[in-house]
């Protein structure tokens, strides 16, 4: 006979006893905390006899006690409802049916109190011993409602816990934990260990890799974030909230305090503090070097977490590997990558986990703390984003799925409101919660959370028809007047619009027709297959397999990963950047899909067994009853099928399963080593490249460049440059930049790249409006660099192009036939430029190899147009060893202009000349 048969028979019988109602006493747990127990103990079974879980629903806990029977969610059961979940569970391992089924449910708990007794003293969990630990021995039931140990299973010592199954599991699980955290920090220092400690922002340097993964153009803050936190750690935190920064967009400034996210300085500012606190003397730069991979095992221990409360121990310790070392994820956490996302996905792992924990338990405790990991997303990084609209939509999916629970509704409603609360106490995010559209979502979800449980309220008061009539006049009137007051926010400007950063999610096109300032960043573009392959290399081809099994198992927090993962998938796909947000759900899956085949092949085959058939009867008393089961796509076997035992697998089979997968595994550990090293390690101010013998030749171009700047140029010189470099010239050489890498003020970013595609006469007008004194530019004509500014001088045009349409036109850079060339074939417009003109100054005079002419440039394959450049207005103040970085002095005007030669003509004629002065001739 079936479970369900079971368990609809004895719930057939409730309310046949008046001792029902006898059974509540005063004192008695709540409902969640016997759910919590009995989920405990259910999931301790499930890791120790796997092979049973096809036969045991996961339901909620208003479920349990339905099928239980004694009281439901109108009051609380009796202390030995966990009893009786336990002897459910070993109804299912034994196959023995309980002589006390026949009688009425309460009834029923008592008699199998005192039945599985015995069963339970032989055949406790570790689980089980868990929680038994601090009750007494004798097999009673304590006051907590908690059953105490029949048994003397004590965890009070470390070697009482050691010696059972419960103590070397933890000795183990800590032990991996430690080696993937050790695993993790050790594959972040190559760059420490080959250059030196220093603050950088990766970029890779290797031309085929950048054709590949499209990274020419990279973003370079962590100069800025060291200055920041540089500055908080000498002066104070309110004085880095009050700062103004003179050094940045001249002659604009900025105010810091309010235009960044402060997690991360004031993260590493508290390493700092405590550590002098405990006279262990560290300088800052240090501390910011190394944060983003000692956070790298806090991601893997939240990661564990999240994917242990998803499935399993064991995936979760492989989850916890596979994202310590995937390359996706140390792009952006290799020491001396001072970013906001080296302690982002921490937090972002961490909410979600504790996210997870609320609406498994409908704690108001996990709640807050879930509020409060969300505050420290928001204070770390703009992606907080990604998280307020991800948690809505899995509440929104779980009421679609008809799944509303009242946990789901104290989790929810606690984190909307504590955390909009504690989100708008950063500076920077301010009232945007309440006021953008990206926030929008979490509170229409909020609103319908609440309707949906105002009308489960009225549903048990009213009758049928009453209900119905209030439902679509409720409904109705209050989609209208939501609808109306969203337009007319919108209407009036109280809400603002979809920034253009999240209209390019939905349309990729949109940013390089409407901003291309965004567009031209790279990491904006979309994903190229070869991108998903170098970050994550089988982790790509595993995970939808993980996704796959949490579908096939579904419940709540499954819901949710899956959601996670579909979402994360679209977003990297069009936009490369998002890789960092799909690489540690496609870490928890991949583990799920490697977890699953290594228990179906690992696994004690003599105790494998098939899940028990049910028949149309058991599907129709449940649907009847409204029960909703957490398995999917269930297929009934045939008659024939249902007796036929499941034939083992060979011992051949089983080694060959699961050698295949070592050596998957063993594959991605040399692909992630290899990528780290070869890939993600070298910094961006320090290029490194290999001659033929196989010795590596270290081009130092950058600090070179600073260091100049910094050593013969006045403290208050300001020097013009494209916006990728405003941050390094103003954290490395410490002088002032007209833009930089926050790109806030697009019609000044507009202004410089205007300077730079007009005419040397044009620029000058330009540059002496800004009080420009120095100009640096990048060149890569003589080492074949491909991230120079050439070959990103079209974005510039672009967007001068929007701002200045009149002056500006993108078609005047491109030959007739449509072609962007620097030979003599190239525009005009083009070769008479100043940036044409700054990159290519002398540069006609060299000639690099014998077999190719003067004036050759590597990186384009090309001889130069116009060999013969002369600047008027500028002067070449500096170049580089291998003329990466070129400095220009702009010369300054003469305090008395001069006249034109025509001019000077007409004054020498009339000039007057005294009497006195001609008789002396």
């Amino acid at each position: 006979m079936g479970v369900a048969a079971l368990l609809l028979r004895g719930k057939r019988n409730v309310g046949t006893s008046s001792s029902c109602q006898a059974e509540k006493k005063d004192g008695q747990p709540p409902i969640d905390n016997i759910a919590d127990d009995c989920r405990d103990f259910l999931s301790g079974c499930l890791e120790t006899k796997p092979e049973m879980r096809p036969k045991l629903r996961e339901l909620h806990e208003h479920e349990w006690f339905e099928l239980i029977g004694c009281g439901g969610l109108a009051g609380d059961p009796p202390p030995s409802t966990c009893l009786a979940v336990r002897g459910w569970w070993f109804f299912l391992l034994y196959g023995t049916e309980p002589p006390c089924s026949p009688l009425p449910a309460c009834q029923w708990i008592s008699c199998a109190d005192e039945w599985y007794k015995p069963n339970m003293a032989e055949h406790h969990t570790a689980s089980d011993c868990k929680h038994k630990a601090s009750a007494n021995s004798g097999g009673s039931v304590s006051g907590n409602g908690r059953p105490n140990s029949p048994t003397g299973c004590s965890g009070g010592g470390l070697s009482g816990g050691l010696t059972q199954p419960a103590g070397w599991q933890s000795l183990l699980s800590f032990t991996i934990l430690f080696l993937a955290w050790l695993a993790g920090f050790s594959s972040r220092l190559f760059a420490v260990i080959r250059f030196e400690s220093i603050i950088h922002e990766f970029d890779p340097w290797w031309d085929k890799l950048l054709v590949l993964i499209q990274k020419a153009f990279r973003f370079f803050p962590s100069r800025f974030n060291y200055r920041s936190t540089h500055h908080l750690t000498t002066n104070g935190f309110y004085e880095f909230l009050n700062w103004f920064d003179e050094r940045a967009w001249y002659p604009l400034g900025r105010i810091v305090g309010g235009t960044v996210y402060p997690g991360l300085m004031v993260t590493a500012g508290l390493i700092h503090y405590v550590l002098n606190l405990l006279h262990v003397t560290v300088h800052i730069r240090d501390v910011c070097v190394f944060l983003a991979p000692v956070f790298s095992g806090l991601t893997a221990i939240s990661t564990f977490l999240l994917t242990r409360e998803l499935w399993n121990q064991g995936a979760g310790l492989l989850a916890a590997c596979f994202i310590a070392i995937v390359p996706g994820y140390i792009s952006r956490s290799v020491a001396g990558s001072f970013d906001n996302e080296g302690i982002a996905i921490f937090a972002l792992q961490f909410t979600y986990y504790l996210w997870v924990k609320s609406v498994k338990t409908g704690s108001v405790f996990w709640t807050i703390g879930c509020c409060l990991s969300y505050f420290y997303m928001v204070s770390a990084w703009g992606g907080y984003v990604f998280i307020i609209n991800l948690i809505p939509l899995h509440v929104f999916v779980l009421l679609l799925m008809q799944r509303y629970s009242r946990r789901l509704y104290i989790a929810y409603s606690t984190f909307y409101i504590v955390g909009l609360v504690l989100s708008m106490q950063i500076p920077f995010v301010g009232f945007q919660p309440i006021r953008t559209s990206e926030h929008m979502a979490a509170a229409g979800v909020f609103a319908l959370l609440q309707a949906y449980a105002f009308l489960q309220y009225l549903k048990d008061r009213l009758t049928r028809q009453e209900f119905q009539t209030l439902f679509f006049l409720g409904v109705s009137l209050a989609a209208g007047v939501v609808f109306l007051t969203v337009i007319y926010l919108t209407y009036t400007g109280y809400i603002a619009p979809w920034s253009g950063r999240f209209y390019s999610l939905w349309d990729t096109g949109y940013a390089k027709i409407h901003i291309p300032i965004i567009a031209s960043v790279s990491e904006h573009q979309p994903t190229t297959w070869v991108s998903f392959f170098f970050d994550l290399h089988i982790l790509v081809c595993t995970f939808p397999a993980g996704l796959w099994f949490c579908i096939k198992n579904i419940n709540d927090e499954r819901v949710f990963v899956a959601l996670y993962a579909i979402s994360a998938v679209y977003f990297a796909g069009v936009m490369v950047r998002l890789m960092l947000t799909l690489t540690p759900v496609v870490c928890m899956l991949s583990a799920i899909a490697f977890s699953s085949v290594f228990e179906h092949y690992l696994g004690d085959e003599m105790k494998r067994e098939n899940p028990p058939a049910e028949d149309s009867s058991d599907e129709d008393d449940k649907r009847n009853q409204g029960n909703l089961y957490d398995k999917a796509g269930k297929v009934r076997k045939h008659v024939a099928e249902q007796d036929r035992p499941e034939e083992g697998l060979g011992p051949n089979i089983r080694s060959i399963v699961t050698m295949l997968m070592l050596m998957l595994l063993m594959m991605f550990a040399v692909h992630c080593t290899w990528v780290t090293s070869n890939a993600y390690s070298s910094p961006s101010v320090v290029l490194a490249s290999y001659n033929h013998d196989g010795s590596r030749n270290i081009l130092d171009d950058f600090r070179e460049a600073y260091y100049w700047l910094r050593q013969n140029t006045d403290e208050h010189a300001r020097v013009m440059s494209w916006w990728d470099y405003g941050y390094q010239i103003a954290g490395m050489a410490n002088r002032t930049t007209l833009v930089d890498n926050n790109t806030w003020n697009n019609s000044h970013i507009a202004l410089v790249g205007k300077a730079m595609s007009s005419n040397e006469s044009a620029a000058y007008e330009i540059m002496m409006s800004l009080d420009v004194d120095y100009v640096l530019i990048i060149f890569g004509g003589v080492i074949g660099y491909s991230g120079d500014d050439i070959n990103k001088f079209l974005w510039m045009v672009r967007i001068a192009e929007g701002e200045h349409p009149k002056d500006i036109r993108e078609s005047d850079y491109f030959t007739p036939q449509g072609e962007f060339r620097v030979d003599k074939a190239g525009s005009p417009t083009l070769l008479n430029c100043l940036m044409y003109k700054m990159s290519y100054y002398r540069f006609g005079e060299m000639q690099l190899d014998f077999r190719t002419p003067p004036g050759f440039d590597r990186t384009r394959n090309a001889e130069i147009g116009n060999k013969d450049i002369r600047l008027k207005h500028l002067e070449e103040a500096f170049t580089s060893e291998h003329w990466l970085v070129r400095i220009y002095r702009v010369k300054k005007q003469e305090n008395r202009q001069t006249l034109d030669h025509k001019l000077r003509n007409i004054a020498a004629k009339q000039k007057y000349t005294s009497k006195k002065v001609s008789e002396l001739y």
